[in-house]
C-alpha cells in the first residue's frame, strides 16, 4: 500500500514500497517480482510511473528485467537495499535528526538514555 497523504512523488513511495518487500522477505532473491502491470493495478497508478520506479530499481541493481519473463529480484538485492537504506539514513535522516536534537537541547547523553528506555520496550515486546 502506499499512502495518498505523502507529499513524496509516487514513483519513489513504489521504490519504498519494492524495498520495503524485499526487506520483509515477500520478494525474495532470483524471484520474479509483479509486472508493471499488475502493480499499477494493485497500487490504483499510472503505469508509467510504476516502470519509472522500476527503471531506478534496475539502474541500482535491485531488479533486473528477463525479456519476455519480466522482472526478477538480483541474487544481491537485500544487500543493495540495506546499502541504500543506510546511505539515504546517514546522508538524510541522521543531520535532519541531529538539527532537531541541537534545536531541542538534547545530548548524546539524553539519547542514549531514552534509547536504552525504547530497547528495553522492544526486547520485552519481542518476548511475547
Amino acid at each position: 500500500d502506499i499512502s495518498q497523504q505523502s507529499s513524496r512523488p509516487i514513483y519513489l513511495r513504489i521504490v519504498d514500497y519494492a524495498m520495503s518487500n524485499i526487506l520483509a522477505g515477500s520478494w525474495q532473491p532470483d524471484q520474479r517480482i509483479p509486472s508493471v502491470r499488475e502493480l499499477s493495478v494493485a497500487l490504483s497508478v499510472n503505469t508509467h510511473t510504476v516502470l519509472k520506479a522500476f527503471d531506478m530499481l534496475s539502474d541500482a541493481e535491485i531488479i533486473v528485467s528477463r525479456r519476455g519473463m519480466g522482472y526478477f529480484l538480483t541474487p544481491d538485492a537485500r544487500r543493495r537495499v540495506d546499502e541504500l537504506r543506510r546511505n539515504e539514513f546517514y546522508t538524510s535522516t541522521l543531520p535532519e535528526l541531529a538539527s532537531t536534537l541541537r534545536e531541542l537541547g538534547i545530548t548524546i547523553d539524553d539519547l542514549t538514555e531514552i534509547s536504552g528506555l525504547f530497547s528495553d520496550r522492544y526486547e520485552s515486546n519481542r518476548r511475547r
